[in-house]
């Protein structure tokens, strides 16, 4: 069944309780990597407070706690950032990946040398408060496309050395990933279609002989601005169709056209007060850049008892 569309002034619906199946965990060394730049960045010749005001064999246990509510993503960079600032301290994860959390809620326990902990501190924050930014306004939007059959995707517009773990945040969200990068599929946007149309050369023909040339498990997506172009794309050999920046009404006209002979994804303007009314066009997937690119960073803290 096809949902209601809110309202564009109506409230966000509330976070569901699970964001979805525990994804695959990240690799180790993407982690340890993303980790370890970050901790040289932070204290390139040590944690000068710390050495001078806390003797070394100081122990204390911090409390990683919610200042606002949201869905988790960081057990991999906590346990990392710990880990990789010294040696001796031990994190207990309260929550899991995925898991919707209160505010006021304790998230993780960390034990060890104080030294460690605070050296760890900063670098361990901006990590789990991002991700969990991301997993938290993806879960929002899967939310809002509720009962309909679109799926909720990221885009490239990832932050620099941050794509790996940003994506697995949009999947503890219960968001899908689009192609992790340009050598994962062929997406012809509108400035490839341009230099095309610059050469005089013949929509159709041209998408048809690069399918050609692709191997049979490369997928082929293909981006339309107008309702004009979908039948040329189609007959190149799109396996997916992005219809970008078009209007509901257009979307709606867009997948009847289209009527199942290629997957349909609707991108551009893209948001939590549109995404509803989007996805009942009946569109297959609806991509948003808005995931990663511009989210706000959950509030979290780290009390720390000596």
């Amino acid at each position: 069944m096809t949902k209601t569309p809110q309202a564009e002034t109506g409230s966000p619906k509330p976070l569901p309780r699970d964001a979805g199946a525990l994804p695959l965990p990240l690799p180790g060394h993407a982690v340890d990597q993303v980790v370890t730049a970050a901790l040289a960045e932070d204290s390139p010749w040590g944690d000068l407070t710390s050495q001078a005001l806390i003797p070394a064999e100081t122990a204390a246990t911090a409390f990683l706690t919610a200042r606002e509510e949201g869905v988790f993503c960081g057990e991999q960079v906590l346990e990392a950032a710990f880990r990789l600032a010294g040696p001796g301290a031990a994190v207990i994860g309260l929550v899991r990946d995925g898991e919707r959390f209160d505010a006021g809620g304790i998230l993780a326990e960390i034990t060890g040398p104080a030294r460690t902990i605070l050296a760890a501190e900063r670098v361990a924050l901006n990590l789990a408060q991002r991700l969990s930014g991301i997993a938290t306004l993806t879960a929002r939007f899967v939310a809002e496309a509720e009962g309909t059959r679109a799926r909720i995707a990221d885009t490239r517009k990832t932050t620099p050395g941050l794509r790996a773990l940003e994506r697995y945040a949009v999947r503890c969200g219960g968001g899908s990933n689009h192609r992790h990068s340009l050598s994962d599929a062929v997406m012809a946007k509108d400035n490839h279609l341009a230099i095309l149309a610059s050469m005089g050369a013949d929509l159709a023909s041209a998408l048809r002989q690069a399918r050609d040339r692709l191997s049979h498990t490369v997928h082929f997506e293909v981006e339309v601005d107008s309702l004009d172009q979908i039948e040329a794309v189609l007959a190149g050999g799109a396996d997916t169709v992005l219809l970008d920046n078009f209007s509901v009404e257009d979307l709606r006209r867009g997948v009847e056209t289209i009527n199942g002979r290629a997957l349909t994804e609707a991108s551009g303007n893209v948001r939590l007060d549109t995404v509803a009314a989007i996805a009942a066009t009946g569109v297959d997937i609806i991509s948003a850049g808005a995931l990663t690119h511009s989210v706000r960073a959950l509030d979290l803290g780290l009390d720390i008892r000596a």
